[in-house]
C-alpha cells in the first residue's frame, strides 16, 4: 500500500484524503489545530501536527517517510519552505503534488495558458523551488478561485463591500472537481507537469455575483461602476486532455449555489 503525506489537511486536502483512503492508500495528514487529529483518526488519516514556521519542533521526518507529498497550504512563506524542501530532500518522497494558483498570471486581458506570461511573486518562487529540485519530480496544479459547500460565492463580498471590475470575467472551481482532478493525477501518475484547473465557463463578474448572492438569498451585489475592464480568462484544455477529464461543475451559471449537496 502507497502512503501519501498531506500538508495542509484542511478545506481541500481533508476531502482528498478521503478519496485516497477510498482508493487503498495511506494517508497521513498534518494540521496546526491540535482539535482536529480527533477527526482524522475517525476517518483512519495518521495525524500529525506540523507547523511551516517551526519544522525543526515537530514530527516532520516521520510525515515524510511517505512516497508522494501533496503541499495544500496558502503560505508564501518563501523562507519556510525552502526549509521544508531540505527535509524533503533527506526523504522518501519521490513525487511532489503542489497546490498554486491562477493568481501567477498577468492580468492582460486575454486567454492565459500554462506557457502564459507570470507575475514575480513569492507563490511563483515556490513553485519554482519545488520545479528546479531533481531528487524528486513535481507537478503543479493552479486552481481558480475555490468554492463549494461552507465556501458559497454568494457570501463573498458582503456587508456592502463593492465589487470592483463588474465587467471582466470570473475563473473559479467546485471543491468537488479540485479532489477529482487532485485523484486522478496520483492515480494516473501524471508528474513533472503543469496544470491549470477552472471550469469551462467564465461569466462576467456583474452576472456571476448577481447569480451566487440572489441563490442564497442575500442582498443584492454593488459594482464600482467606474473600474476599467481588466480580466484574464484561464484556459483548462491542458488539464481536460492530459486527464481525460470532464468536469462536474463546467457551467457556473447553471449550478443552484443554494443548494446543500455542494
Amino acid at each position: 500500500m502507497k502512503t501519501i503525506s498531506i500538508l495542509g489537511c484542511g478545506w481541500l486536502g481533508f476531502p482528498t484524503a478521503i478519496q485516497l483512503l477510498k482508493n487503498n492508500y495511506s494517508v497521513k495528514g498534518s494540521t496546526t489545530s491540535p482539535n482536529k487529529t480527533t477527526d482524522f483518526q475517525d476517518f483512519d488519516i495518521d495525524p500529525y501536527i506540523i507547523s511551516l514556521e517551526n519544522l525543526e519542533n515537530s514530527k516532520i521526518t516521520a510525515f515524510l517517510n511517505s512516497d508522494i507529498l501533496l503541499i495544500a497550504l496558502p503560505s508564501k512563506n518563501i523562507d519556510g519552505f525552502k526549509n521544508l524542501l531540505e527535509y524533503i530532500k533527506k526523504s522518501s518522497i519521490k513525487k511532489v503534488l503542489f497546490i498554486s494558483s491562477t493568481s501567477v498570471y498577468t492580468t492582460e486581458n486575454k486567454e492565459v495558458t500554462e506557457q502564459s506570461i507570470l507575475k514575480p511573486t513569492a507563490l511563483l518562487e515556490i513553485e519554482n523551488l519545488f520545479k528546479n529540485c531533481n531528487q524528486f519530480k513535481t507537478t503543479i496544479v493552479r486552481f481558480a478561485g475555490l468554492f463549494g459547500y461552507n465556501r458559497k460565492p454568494g457570501n463573498f463580498f458582503m456587508n456592502g463591500r463593492i465589487i470592483p471590475n463588474p465587467n471582466g470575467f470570473v475563473n473559479m472551481i467546485h471543491q468537488d472537481d479540485c479532489v477529482e482532478i487532485l485523484l486522478q493525477i496520483i492515480l494516473k501518475q501524471i508528474w513533472g507537469e503543469t496544470l491549470n484547473a477552472c471550469a469551462d465557463t467564465h461569466p462576467k463578474r456583474r452576472e456571476y455575483y448577481i447569480k451566487v448572492k440572489k441563490d442564497i438569498g442575500n442582498e443584492p451585489p454593488v459594482f464600482n461602476e467606474t473600474d476599467e475592464v481588466s480580466y484574464k480568462i484561464v484556459s483548462n484544455e491542458k488539464v481536460k486532455q492530459i486527464l481525460s477529464y470532464s468536469f462536474k461543475y463546467p457551467d457556473l451559471l447553471k449550478i443552484d449555489y443554494n443548494s446543500p449537496l455542494l
